[in-house]
């Protein structure tokens, strides 16, 4: 049996998978956001170990007997985090998350202060990294930046409070911008540029890796027959590539969730900042991989939803079949963009509206805007040297057929809709949990889920939205004026 354990943002959850790699059984906790300010975004680490609780106490309650034969677990997890601990490992202040904007100022000093940056971490600053977060804090928080003798991500911290152990792994790393990421190592200029040592960081260790072994006391607690051994594990998006087999170059899927992310697989570090193209390591060996998104996907056909006051369903049932683009067009800007604008003050806007204009063209037109936002997410990860041909698609949004009609003729390849299952990157760490253990081949292991019906390109409707996508592209400068 193995375990794997994903840190989210909304909740941790735990999946139990067997020798067959089927999910025997799975619990989630919720966790909360605290804004204390606006911009600001942070989580207090009692409360992850908190939700950890919650979940082994209801899988043990389940399945006494599969929760002792644990051999391996392996750790999924928000990325970016900066958790803070003093001498003695003791939590300073609660966590600066993902999407905490406060250190937006400090990303222009940053790449100031180490000019190589963009070359050596692969990726252009942004506040949402970790590495500014610490630039902020010497700042704001001298008192606690004086006292800090180490930073970990969340991830990072839940197995140093499983195991003892201070241990990240590339993937992770990779979001913090004080790895190399070519090298797979730490990089001392990088930290010297926000003023912390290398002893401030973790081992390093491959996310197939063996990261340390559950502490006695926890196993006995747990019920586990013998303390089970730590995968390095993976950040969300990797861990999801290892649950969805992306792990050969070439490699690419669609994730149609809250957010949008185009993510291909590499043979090597490829980095492409100037058109905010992300560049991480993988979560196995000799791997890479590159992401372009789009902050509103999904997220966009929610909020529009709940403007037009039905549901999501209800509103793609009335655009039928597409046959040609709608008059409209729609930029889904509502909470800026990332790839490849990197523009967190834009925001979006319906255009080409006319008096005959109705609730179903401007359904169409939000998921035609997505689209074509992935569009310019796969037009940077290609402008990188990254030939993507086909995708697989996952996320809330794959469901919908028509949807995927479109992305197909926008971004003009053929998808495949995934059965992709409601573990993400739980299932994904326990398959990297798996290889930590038994030092199986990951290919026989890390293999995809059934595929749906592949759905290729209109041709009429790729030539169409060839020419609206000129159109849209068209608006951002004016949308950025607006935004001053």
């Amino acid at each position: 049996m193995f375990l794997g354990l994903d840190l989210g943002t909304s909740g941790l959850k735990a999946v139990l998978v067997d020798e067959g790699q089927a999910v025997v059984s799975s619990a989630t906790a919720p966790l909360t956001v605290s804004r204390p300010h606006p911009g600001w975004s942070e989580q207090d680490p009692a409360q992850w170990w908190s939700a950890l609780e919650q979940v082994l106490d209801v899988l043990k309650a389940r399945h006494p007997a599969e929760l002792a034969a644990v051999r391996g677990i392996g750790l999924s997890g928000q990325q970016h985090g900066a958790v803070l601990l003093d001498a003695d490992d003791r939590v300073l202040r609660p966590c600066i998350l993902w999407n905490d904007t406060r250190a937006s100022a400090e990303c222009a000093a940053l790449e100031a202060a180490w000019p190589d940056l963009r070359r050596v971490a692969g990726n252009i600053a942004m506040p949402g990294f970790t590495a500014p977060k610490l630039l902020w804090l010497r700042a704001h928080e001298p008192e606690i930046f004086s006292r800090t003798a180490r930073v970990l991500l969340p991830k990072a911290w839940l197995r140093l409070a499983l195991t003892g152990e201070a241990v990240e792994e590339m993937s992770d790393a990779s979001g913090t911008l004080w790895l190399d990421v070519a090298a797979r190592a730490w990089s001392v200029e990088a930290l010297a540029a926000t003023g912390l040592p290398l002893t401030a960081m973790p081992r390093l260790v491959e996310g197939s890796g063996p990261a340390g072994s559950l502490r006695p006391d926890l196993a006995q607690a747990w019920g586990m027959t013998t303390p089970p051994l730590f995968a390095g594990g993976a950040g969300d998006n990797a861990a999801g590539a290892v649950g969805l087999g992306a792990i050969r170059p070439g490699d690419a899927f669609v994730s149609l969730g809250t957010s949008g992310v185009l993510f291909a697989t590499t043979d090597g570090a490829q980095p492409y900042p100037e058109g905010t193209v992300h560049a991480f390591c993988h979560a196995l060996p000799g791997l890479w991989h590159q992401m372009g998104v789009t902050l509103s996907a999904a997220a966009s056909l929610a909020w529009w939803a709940g403007i037009a006051g039905t549901d999501e369903a209800s509103l793609v049932a009335e655009i039928g079949r597409v046959e040609r683009p709608s008059a409209a067009l729609f930029l889904p800007y509502l909470a800026g963009e990332r790839t490849p604008h990197n523009d967190g003050a834009v925001r979006g806007a319906f255009a080409g509206l006319s008096a005959g204009t109705d609730r179903p063209a401007l359904t169409q037109a939000v998921m035609e805007g997505v689209a074509f936002s992935l569009r310019d997410c796969l037009d940077a990860v290609r402008a990188s040297g990254t030939r993507v041909e086909a995708a697989d698609v996952i996320g809330g949004g794959s469901r919908s057929r028509a949807w995927i009609r479109i992305l197909a003729s926008v971004l003009d390849i053929p998808l495949s809709p995934l059965a992709e299952g409601e573990h993400g990157g739980a299932f994904g760490a326990a398959r990297l949990a798996r290889l930590a253990v038994t030092g199986e081949a990951p290919e026989t292991i890390c293999t995809p889920p059934e595929r749906g019906a592949t759905v290729l390109p209109d041709r009429s409707l790729a030539e169409a939205y060839a020419e609206r996508l000129s159109r849209y592209r068209g608006l951002y400068p004016a949308l950025r004026a607006l935004a001053g």
